[in-house]
């Protein structure tokens, strides 16, 4: 008996999202969508500033440079500079290595590090009008996020890494945009950016992840280029009998690919991290940075139970106990909860290995008791406080900081980007940066921009 599954018929999905990426104008960008553009590139460079000494990427460089054809482009925060391709791998890896980027809340893609890192490796190659980029950058999220749709939640459940899985599409588009590929060409993107696709769940916490955040990055943009030199795919990459789609999703909604498509722009739905780690977290570290601005210190020492009532999907992203080292923090409740009440403070520095090895917050740890309730969304969270010979004190958050309901600010954005900055080093001038952002609508050349976040000489 045939699988059902893979007998479904549906529209042609390929050509739909290739004849639209190809016909798409600048014209046809509302003002909201056009600034929400800037706001990702403006967290971008945040992040990537923040990530770019981190070890991980010390050992990419040193590794990666070994293979690296010239100096074509600058990796963010750093004064080395790489091939194009190896290039926008490096600086994907250096955005994503916090997980303090961005976040398309549907899918919990993590949108902007494969797409913006292709995109200004390109850049600094060719003239790239700013208009044209963020156009090709909006085309590669819309790209990215849609297809995640269409296979989410079955996808990441099942063990893959969506960032990885769906942005090699994301920068497959942009960089065909770019290049100003003809239809065809972009379905055969399409098809080698699917050949190229992977990335698990299991490396989360470790620096293998960063490996296929960056081929996403890279291996779109080599789809592209692939293509552009007739280098031919199948005609239905993503909805063939054995197309990406139904490989890596279980019944996808192969509609969500093309519904509304122009009308509902994916990248309304992405929101910005107010801190370094899973976004489950936020509403309980709300919760808890409350908590720890109102309690005095001897109280917090007499807690003898930490109760968290919220989604169930905190339970099943955060209950990590005993983690080793800062990356496996930023995942684990047991460890966000205790720095977050003991130290008032829930950034990068909270997220680190001497924080891990902190006694007092590892003492704090096992008192934490999970309680799902489906009936909160992912942006609430209450959190209840027992002492041994006190009254409770408890702290709801109805709706997170930095979620689509709580955004951060254009200021706070800003502000994240100086601190961020500050803590990787780089000697980047922040301020400056910022406004190049600001004004990139208007700017000639995005290779320009790409050159102000690199380290100065």
């Amino acid at each position: 008996m045939k699988n059902a599954k893979q007998t479904t018929q549906c529209g042609p999905i390929s050509a739909l999202l290739a004849d639209f990426i190809h016909a798409a104008s600048w014209e046809q960008i509302p003002g909201p969508i056009r600034h929400e553009i800037k706001r990702s590139v403006l967290n971008y460079f945040a992040v990537a500033l923040a990530g770019c000494s981190d070890p991980t990427l010390d050992k990419a460089v040193r590794t990666y440079a070994r293979f690296s054809s010239g100096p074509a482009a600058a990796l963010i925060g750093r004064g080395e500079r790489m091939d194009m391709l190896n290039a926008a791998a490096i600086n994907a890896m250096g955005a994503n290595v916090y997980d303090y980027d961005d976040t398309h809340i549907p899918t919990i893609i993590h949108p902007t590090a494969p797409v913006a890192s292709a995109l200004f490796a390109l850049s600094q190659t060719q003239p790239v009008a700013g208009k044209d980029f963020m156009l090709a950058f909006l085309l590669g999220v819309e790209a990215q996020c849609r297809i995640g749709l269409a296979i989410s939640p079955f996808h990441y459940d099942k063990g893959w890494h969506i960032t990885s899985t769906c942005g090699v599409f994301g920068s497959a588009m942009a960089v065909g945009k770019t290049r100003r590929l003809t239809p065809a060409r972009l379905r055969w993107a399409l098809g080698s950016a699917a050949c190229q696709a992977g990335g698990l769940v299991e490396s989360l916490g470790t620096m293998s992840k960063s490996v296929s955040v960056g081929n996403a990055a890279r291996n779109g943009m080599l789809a592209a280029l692939l293509a552009e030199d007739d280098f031919d795919g199948p005609a239905r990459p993503l909805e063939g009998a054995h197309g990406f789609l139904r490989v890596f999703g279980d019944a996808p909604d192969f509609d969500a690919v093309t519904r509304e498509l122009g009308k509902e722009w994916e990248i309304g739905k992405v929101a910005y991290k107010p801190y370094p780690c899973g976004v489950v977290l936020n509403p309980v570290l709300d919760a808890c940075l409350a908590l720890s601005a109102r309690i005095g210190m001897r109280r917090l020492e007499a807690i003898a139970s930490i109760e968290l009532t919220s989604h169930p999907l905190l339970r099943q992203r955060t209950d990590r106990p005993n983690v080793r080292t800062g990356r496996e923090s930023q995942v684990s409740a047991q460890h966000a909860v205790p720095v977050a009440l003991l130290r008032g403070a829930a950034g990068l520095e909270a997220f680190s290995d001497e924080a891990v090895n902190d006694p007092a917050l590892r003492a704090l740890g096992p008192l934490v008791r999970f309680h799902d309730d489906e009936t909160y969304s992912i942006d609430s969270a209450k959190v209840v406080l027992r002492f041994h010979d006190q009254p409770p004190e408890q702290e709801f958050v109805r709706v997170a900081r930095g979620s689509l309901e709580r955004p951060l600010t254009d200021a706070e954005l800003e502000t994240k980007l100086r601190d961020l900055c500050r803590y990787g080093r780089s000697g980047c001038d922040a301020g400056r940066l910022i406004g190049a952002v600001w004004d990139m609508e208007d700017g000639k050349d995005m290779g320009r921009l790409a050159e102000l976040a690199a380290a100065p000489a």
